[in-house]
């Protein structure tokens, strides 16, 4: 059996959005991280804290930043879903479609 490049192309971005995605379930969900810190930082805004504050803030934002990456490539992923499915090329379709849920839920 003959690899093609796209083939071994397709294998590689699985393997890496799969070693990826073990990273963004180890903990809890980027959105639930960045609500974390962001509440945080609010109850930290006595005047007193704002060490406090700016540390919690850029945690926060640090998650949702990576949320969003999740969900664009989320978006990006349902859009090729979507193409391959028009042009009648199921295994791509699907693939795209796998990948798409696996950043939208990392993106949670």
């Amino acid at each position: 059996m003959k690899i093609t490049t796209t083939q071994l192309t397709g294998l590689s971005a699985a393997i890496l959005l799969i070693g990826a995605s073990f990273g963004a379930y180890a903990g809890e969900s980027h959105m639930a991280e960045a609500l974390k810190h962001a509440e945080a930082a609010a109850k930290s805004a006595d005047g007193k804290a704002v060490d406090t504050v700016v540390k919690h803030a850029q945690a926060a934002k640090e998650h949702a930043d990576a949320a969003k990456e999740h969900l664009d490539a989320g978006i990006t992923s349902l859009n090729d879903a979507i193409d391959h499915g028009k042009m009648k090329h199921a295994d791509l379709a699907k693939k795209s479609a796998d990948e798409a849920v696996m950043h939208l839920k990392a993106a949670q």
